[in-house]
């Protein structure tokens, strides 16, 4: 039975910390803790719940609805539609703009795996173009070098809970005629120039896993379009092409965001401002504490663009000289939480790897995975946890200067 909790022989950084005390008496830290935050909620949660099963509107009940109208005024756009899944807001994107084979998509390799197989689902090809080092998220200049009469849509990716310079992005697609889509999967209240993410592009893709800022208890996605259009011909490839019932207009999916999953994610919805600033405290909590125990020399903090509302789904330090795993693993062995996001480029992951698309230099992206470090980042993260944390990395740096000595 899958667990949250590691066993013995799961490191603490692919779960949650079973005990808060280590045995050598340091506290304990995990990378992330679904249950402190959902715990105080869990009322609600029953009630919301309980609704649900006495309407048995399982599908299409009106916590959907809401949360679709919540979600689009969030993100200041007109509509919004729920689905499934993340990964399947980026695949009906990519459906609902009827590219295909022989097309090219505009995309980021430093990313999550969703972000890329939307595309070679559809039978089109994926250009991989390189990131920006302060920011990990998409260059722009390399966007424009990427640019072909086959692209058909360009896809930045809003990593982390930051915003990529979706301004220039967009400039640029308009110039060229391309629709973008925006991932914004793991930024959910962000902004750039204060103008949400989702509603720059003509589409924007969220997820509502559950370690997602906004997260459910499974899976669950939305679309937002700004385009009425649009919207309907998402919603339409949403409901496997058919309308009316049982005539089908187009080749479609089955990817509907259940009433359940809507009626927690509209109790939570509620709490996302407070837990947005919840993780902005805290990743000004480490900034302070983190340069008082590194040197810059050996690791960056993540910088914020001066034009971004950061909303932190992760923090990510750059760990340089090579000693990223050693570093992992000393705090692995101290019961503190890590993950490295990500560890592989998508172009050069097994099932891609061999395409001609994917023989790419993509040097920034390269030092990216082998640097990036994620610490704990959730909103109930206390700020004893995060003097453990920069303690533990200060004690790794001392022993080491030692052992040189």
């Amino acid at each position: 039975m899958f667990s949250f909790y590691p066993t013995k022989n799961m490191p603490v950084s692919q779960g949650l910390a079973r005990e808060s005390i280590m045995s050598d008496g340091t506290q304990a830290v995990p990378l992330l803790d679904v249950a402190r935050g959902n715990a105080p909620l869990r009322e609600a949660f029953m009630e919301a719940l309980q609704e649900v099963v006495d309407s048995g509107r399982f599908l299409f009940g009106p916590d959907v609805t809401q949360l679709e109208k919540e979600v689009a005024a969030l993100s200041q756009v007109d509509h919004a539609v729920g689905c499934a899944s993340g990964s399947d807001a980026l695949l009906l994107a990519m459906m609902a703009l009827n590219i295909g084979p022989g097309d090219e998509v505009i995309v980021p390799s430093f990313t999550f795996f969703a972000s890329v197989s939307c595309i070679t689902r559809v039978g089109a090809t994926p250009v991989f173009v390189d990131i920006l080092p302060e920011t990990f998220n998409v260059d722009p200049a390399a966007i424009t070098a990427a640019i072909t009469p086959r692209t058909k849509a360009i896809i930045p990716v809003h990593l982390f809970g930051q915003c990529a310079a979706i301004d220039q992005i967009c400039k640029i697609a308009t110039e060229h005629s391309i629709p973008v889509v925006e991932d914004a999967a793991q930024s959910i209240g962000a902004a750039y120039h204060s103008r949400p993410a989702g509603s720059w592009g003509q589409i924007g893709c969220f997820s509502f896993y559950p370690t997602k800022n906004l997260g459910g208890m499974g899976d669950g996605g939305m679309l937002s379009a700004t385009d009425p259009a649009m919207a309907d011909r998402l919603r339409l490839f949403a409901g496997h092409g058919m309308r009316p019932r049982y005539y089908h207009q187009v080749v479609g999916i089955n990817s509907r965001l259940d009433s359940f999953q809507a009626a927690v994610l509209r109790v939570k919805f509620a709490q996302l401002p407070a837990a947005i600033t919840a993780r902005q405290t805290n990743a000004e909590n480490y900034a302070g504490l983190l340069s008082e125990v590194i040197d810059g020399d050996n690791i960056a903090l993540p910088p914020v663009n001066d034009n971004a509302y950061h909303v932190w789904n992760q923090y990510s330090l750059r760990v340089r000289h090579g000693k990223r795993d050693a570093l992992r693993t000393f705090l692995s062995e101290r019961g503190v939480g890590t993950e490295i996001y990500y560890p592989i480029p998508v172009h050069r992951q097994e099932c891609y790897r061999d395409e001609a698309y994917a023989q790419v230099d993509l040097p920034e992206t390269e030092r990216a995975c082998a640097e990036i470090l994620n610490l704990p980042m959730f909103p109930e993260l206390t700020e004893a946890e995060q003097r453990t944390v920069a303690e533990q990395i200060r004690q790794f740096y001392v022993q080491g200067a030692r052992a040189a000595a």
